[in-house]
């Protein structure tokens, strides 16, 4: 017997033997999983500084998230807006954080049994950031660092944490043949265990800490602060007070004329509003012109400025949807800019950038047939940061993805065949009049309501055109004509009402309208996709 050799006690004790690997269980799946989350969560913490420090950069999830809402199916994206209205990118943010957990916890359940698959894991997600937020829309290779630095965190955290796991695990469970050497093993087994539990906490406040400041960082103080100190801009000439309510039994309350700025629908591509400072902010008028303009925040408040009334929808809307509004908007005159410019004659199309490089495009003849501005105030106050703070293009008539550009910072003059905005290569028509529809808002559908006198409301419009008549038709029935409020604008919606003897039963109740050319509203069902819905709005009631 070689003396040399430990003997089986020492083995069971110290662990020195090569059988290590048989005598010590690996660490439960939950405890590598956890470590795989706040390895991430570092990273990610991280990454978010970052971004905070040089605000310029995207955070990695903003960068995953607005390269996957580029890359989105269309079909998919009408899901997502049909199924959670204004509340998409909520949804997609929380997809992505489901996402990346799963895998996080992957990485720490695989990495625990092979540290390199886990780093590699790690790394693959920091290149996938990485290339996500260089090939976005004003990608630059410096957009790739928040990524980079959040991925060597994340394998830095993952290498340590699964250190500390192992040292649990050497001392946990030995079995071991004399007391004084039980209590030595339990005493190492308890450091050990506090030294994971102290580790693992203390990535979860860096984690927190990271993020935290990161974030805040991000917030944009001075944008905030600039839009507090915007004067509400002031036009030339006002317009007159919305029209009354057609009738108080309407309940057209249900329905004001102009939408409150909390309730406007905000359909964009934006995963996080942009928040600009105005007193940085600057507007060029480029390409087809004459002479390209530059024009400050302060510049556009001291011009002559006015005020519109204009209702926006957007090409999404559903038969009888919610996507849309009417504001009273104050700005200047688009077709000013363009001659201050010297459009060019050949000029075609108009295209509206963002700060966040979305685009939009629209006939150059927009401009001049009708009342399309850069507005900077929306029903009495400075834009808000959602609605495209400091300046937006607002155009009447044309649905927005081919004409509503928030947070605008450039308007180029191209020609139609020159250039594809935004939303045409991904299926949706180039040109996009806003059709003529009509919606019932009072009753609500499948609303129980008592028989007798009862008020049908709601909405109609043809915008640059006009409503002229409004028509109801109660179970298939013959046709009976509205009474319509006051036109305020043919840019905007025009409220309509109508008194019914309800009988007990169930009803179904379909409108129309008809513009002042005398058109009728087009009755066959179409879906969004690819230049607006068409198809007559209906409900079922039960009047008791």
């Amino acid at each position: 017997m070689n003396p040399d050799a430990p003997s089986e006690h020492q083995l069971l004790v110290d662990g020195s033997s090569h059988h290590k690997s048989s005598q010590y269980p690996r660490p439960s799946g939950w405890l590598a999983a956890l470590v795989g989350l706040l390895s991430a969560a570092v990273g990610l913490g991280f990454g978010e500084l970052v971004a905070g420090v040089f605000k310029s950069l995207s955070s990695p999830i903003i960068s995953v998230g607005d390269k996957a809402i580029d890359l989105v199916p269309v079909p998919l994206k009408n899901f997502a807006i049909r199924t959670f209205g204004t509340h998409d990118k909520q949804a997609l943010l929380l997809g992505i954080g489901f996402a990346i957990a799963v895998f996080a916890a992957l990485v720490g359940i695989v990495g625990s049994r092979k540290r390199s698959l886990g780093v590699a894991g790690l790394v693959g997600f920091g290149v996938l950031g990485s290339a996500a937020a260089v090939s976005g829309r004003t990608g630059t290779l410096s957009d790739a660092i928040p990524s980079a630095a959040a991925a060597a965190v994340a394998v830095v955290s993952l290498l340590f944490l699964l250190a500390l796991l192992d040292r649990q695990g050497d001392h946990s469970s030995p079995t071991v043949s004399t007391q004084t050497n039980r209590v030595s093993s339990s005493n190492v087994s308890a450091v050990s265990r506090r030294g994971f539990l102290v580790g693992s906490t203390s990535m979860a406040a860096a984690a927190a800490l990271f993020g935290g400041v990161g974030r805040s960082l991000q917030s944009a103080t001075g944008a905030v602060a600039s839009r507090a100190k915007a004067l509400v801009a002031k036009p030339k000439s006002t317009l007159p007070e919305a029209p009354a309510a057609i009738s108080a039994e309407a309940l057209l309350t249900a329905t004001p004329f102009f939408t409150p700025n909390k309730d406007f629908y905000r359909i964009d591509t934006a995963l996080v509003v942009p928040k600009i400072d105005a007193s940085t902010w600057k507007l060029k008028v480029k390409g087809m012109v004459g002479e390209e303009r530059t024009y400050t925040y302060e510049d556009l408040l001291n011009r002559d400025l006015v005020e519109r009334d204009i209702t926006l929808t957007c090409v999404s809307n559903e038969v009888g949807g919610i996507l849309m509004g009417t504001a009273r908007w104050v700005g200047v005159p688009l077709r000013e800019l363009l001659d201050e410019a010297r459009a060019d004659e050949n000029a075609t199309q108009i295209v509206g950038r963002s700060v966040d490089g979305w685009t939009s495009g629209f006939p150059f003849s927009a401009a001049m047939d009708r009342d399309a501005i850069v507005a900077l105030t929306m029903n009495g106050e400075p834009l808000p940061f959602s609605h495209g703070f400091p300046a937006r293009l607002v155009v009447p008539g044309l649905y927005g993805y081919v004409s509503a550009t928030k947070w605008l910072t450039e308007i180029e003059l191209t020609t139609m065949d020159a250039f594809d905005s935004y939303w045409v290569p991904r299926g949706y028509s180039k040109e996009a009049p806003i059709k003529m529809a009509s919606r019932i808002d009072v009753p609500r559908g499948l609303a129980t309501i008592p028989a007798g006198p009862a008020a049908i409301a709601g909405v109609a419009w043809s915008q640059t055109v006009g409503i002229s008549k409004v028509e109801l038709s109660i179970d298939s029935g013959e046709w009976f004509e509205a009474d319509l409020a006051q036109e305020q604008s043919k840019d905007t919606w025009r409220q309509w009402s109508y008194k019914w003897d309800a009988p007990t039963g169930r009803h179904d109740i379909a409108v129309r309208a008809t513009d002042v050319n005398g058109k009728l509203q087009i009755e066959e069902r179409t879906a969004p996709l690819p230049n607006g819905a068409t198809g007559w709005h209906s409900i079922i009631v039960l009047v008791s």
